[in-house]
């Protein structure tokens, strides 16, 4: 098996283990994963995943010798987008095209280029060890971005900053990498996953039917104005106030969490 989960209480950690090959991604690879992610968004209890490749590298994109020896019937071919907009759906690197319910934490050792690149900016948050490194690199190929790069990019980073990077295909260093905008945290060689795992479950502790209407309404705004947008975040928000929000409004007038303590809540 390539991939297995480990669960530690509600959060869950995805581990993608072909070390052999820098964790490149083959056809079996993308369908486990993708199957892994969507057991995680099913599960009634889990409420975070940690992304973390296994053996030193994130992913190194995929696996170019497999690629090589599709024909105009292989696995890629047949990944196309189904009529029914809501409907669940694999891309080649395997759960790029999800839109999940659920936080996804990316650690990231080592490279994630190309197609690993795209999964690293598919998740939530990315956790970067100081050594690791992203970048465009399938453009040394004639390989194009097909997992979503040309689409998130541009919205985590600009779209000057993003067209940089996708046009040279250069690498992109951690440093950088949390400068412009591409991680949220770095973190010494070797810890990522461990700084990731601790994220989620600081997250996992929240109420989570807010987590996920805060979550899902950042990803609504996109290409709205801010009026369709503030209406969208109420539709959205709404709702959870009845749900958690006023039991946590009496929790905190019985004095939990004052003075920014999340420690008992």
């Amino acid at each position: 098996m390539t991939v297995r989960i480990e669960k530690s209480g509600s959060v869950w950690t995805v581990i993608h283990s072909r070390p052999e090959a820098k964790n490149a991604m083959d056809p079996e690879s993308a369908t486990a994963l993708y199957n892994a992610f969507l057991a995680f968004d099913a599960a009634s209890d889990a409420s975070v995943a940690v992304f973390y490749g296994e053996g030193g590298a994130f992913c190194a994109g995929y696996d170019l010798k497999s690629a090589s020896t599709q024909g105009s019937d292989g696995p890629l071919s047949k990944l196309e987008f189904p009529s029914d907009k809501n409907a669940p759906t694999p891309g080649p690197m395997g759960p790029s095209r999800l839109a999940l319910s659920k936080p996804v934490i990316a650690a990231i050792e080592g490279p994630a280029v190309a197609g690993g690149m795209e999964l690293a900016l598919w998740c939530d948050v990315r956790i970067m060890a100081e050594t690791a490194y992203m970048g465009v690199y399938c453009r040394r190929w004639g390989v194009p971005l097909i997992d979503g790069g040309t689409v998130r990019l541009p919205r985590l980073v600009g779209q000057g900053r993003a067209m940089e990077l996708i046009l040279t295909g250069r690498r992109i260093d951690a440093e950088e990498c949390g400068r412009i905008g591409l991680a949220e945290k770095v973190v010494p060689a070797g810890q990522a996953r461990a700084a990731a795992e601790a994220m989620a479950a600081e997250i996992a502790r929240f109420p989570q039917a807010c987590v996920r209407a805060d979550r899902r309404s950042v990803y609504l705004q996109h290409g709205h104005s801010v009026r369709d947008a503030l209406e969208l975040e109420w539709a959205s928000s709404s709702p959870v106030f009845e749900a958690e929000g006023r039991a946590g409004a009496a929790r905190f007038t019985s004095g939990k969490g004052r003075s920014g303590d999340f420690g008992s809540i």
